[in-house]
């Protein structure tokens, strides 16, 4: 049996801190899912299709990831995938609170999922999506924190505002 798993969020946009996650995740699965949401409840800068070939672009490099987008509870796409193993990073304390909520909420869906913490690198605990779109909407440096092709891309984004 192949054991697939699952590393959900929105990514808008994908820093060096999902990355970080993604490559240390496919090296202990056969096969890693990293699945963009489509949240409703978010006004995201990135559209879902933009944030898929993003991550497509930056992870070319790995064989076993795929990069695919939902718009459903995660236990019902897990389900559609076969995955039985969902990632979750944390960074902090108030992460793991929140995490632990998500992963208890997902085991009373899908009794037979179970999540996996795994905790940021140190390089990378300050690290957001939201600190990224913060600084990128005031043109300030995010090189350090996105891959090129990212950056370009919230250039590109944020060009034109004033």
């Amino acid at each position: 049996m192949k054991n697939i798993a699952v590393y959900p969020g929105s990514f808008d946009p994908v820093t060096y801190g999902h990355l970080d996650i993604i490559k240390r995740a496919s090296q202990i699965c056969d096969h890693l899912i990293v699945a963009v949401l489509n949240n409703t409840s978010k006004t995201s800068l990135f559209t879902l299709e933009e944030r898929i070939a993003l991550l497509k672009e930056v992870t070319k490099d790995l064989p076993n990831v795929e990069i695919d987008g939902f718009r459903d509870l995660l236990i019902r796409y897990m389900k559609s995938k076969n995955a039985r193993v969902i990632i979750r990073a944390i960074r902090s304390v108030s992460d793991y609170e929140y995490e632990l909520q998500l992963a208890t909420l997902n085991r009373k869906l899908g009794e037979d999922v179970e999540t996996l913490f795994m905790t940021s690198s140190p390089e990378y605990s300050y690290l957001s999506s939201s600190v990224v779109r913060e600084i990128a909407s005031f043109n300030g440096p995010v090189d350090e924190l996105v891959p090129e092709v990212v950056e370009k891309a919230l250039r590109q984004k944020f060009s034109g505002r004033a």
